[in-house]
């Protein structure tokens, strides 16, 4: 892959995060797990990083509380190598190696980390190609992050970029759409068409879209709200989008290329 940009802090906690990263061929460099025995599923995670090559250091729980980021560890804290960024031009290309239009989700500023977890983790079941986040004000890809997304982080191509509008405007001189999301916009969720390749673009908490990401975005599209509250948080409207995107896809709706 290209133009890659080395970030990442280089710990996962969990026990699910972690046999995700495994899954998807992680390097671990050293686990550090709890020492007192009898449970199984830890037993077998021990294994599988023994297996596949990392240095196994037994500790007691008051070190791992210690060692934690989360505050969620599960008995499992791992040293890993560092995880590379990736670039637009990967994620456009795994669209075609699938041969599938592209589907990619922008994270315009997000800050809480709950929030990119959970769409990193939306996006990556939904079959997405990619998230792309800012490299300044916003959430990175922390353990924080790895945990909220059940460890999607490990399979989901992720580009950490300096400018969310330029990025906005490759994905549209590459062909892709770009949909807005947003309480005031001027198009249904049912009226988008999201068939077609798209990109989704997802504002801060409390804030929305950035003006000028709103004025690049192709359409702004608003999600049906039919109760006393009248917005949903970014993760949960991100996830909407996104399975919105894969009903035309999969199920009709949309002919759109």
């Amino acid at each position: 892959m290209n133009d890659r940009e080395r970030d990442f802090s280089g710990v996962i906690e969990g026990r699910n995060a972690l046999s995700e990263a495994l899954k998807a061929g992680v390097r671990i460099d050293k686990l550090y797990v709890l020492s007192s025995g009898g449970d199984r599923g830890l037993s077998g995670l021990v294994a599988a990083c023994r297996k596949a090559g990392a240095v196994v250091v037994p500790c007691e729980r008051r070190r791992l509380d210690e060692m934690s980021h989360t505050g969620a560890h599960q008995g499992v804290i791992a040293a890993v190598a560092q995880t590379e960024y990736a670039s637009i031009e990967d994620m456009l290309k795994l669209a075609g190696e699938r041969g599938e239009r592209p589907m990619i989700v922008v994270c315009d500023h997000l800050c809480d980390v709950s929030n990119l977890g959970a769409i990193i983790r939306t996006a990556e079941v939904s079959g997405a190609h990619g998230v792309i986040i800012p490299s300044r004000r916003g959430a990175g890809i922390t353990p924080a992050v790895a945990k909220a997304s059940a460890g999607a982080v490990s399979h989901m191509l992720i580009a950490r970029v300096p400018n969310i509008v330029s990025a906005i405007k490759e994905l549209k001189d590459a062909g892709v759409w770009v949909f807005g999301a947003d309480m005031d916009g001027t198009v249904g969720l049912y009226e988008a068409d999201l068939a077609g390749p798209s990109a989704i673009v997802i504002g801060a908490e409390g804030e929305g879209l950035s003006r000028l990401a709103r004025e690049n975005c192709d359409f702004i599209v608003s999600i049906p709200m039919f109760g006393r509250v009248n917005s949903l948080n970014a993760s949960a409207a991100a996830a909407v989008l996104l399975y919105e995107a894969v009903r035309r896809r999969h199920f009709g709706g949309g002919e759109r290329r």
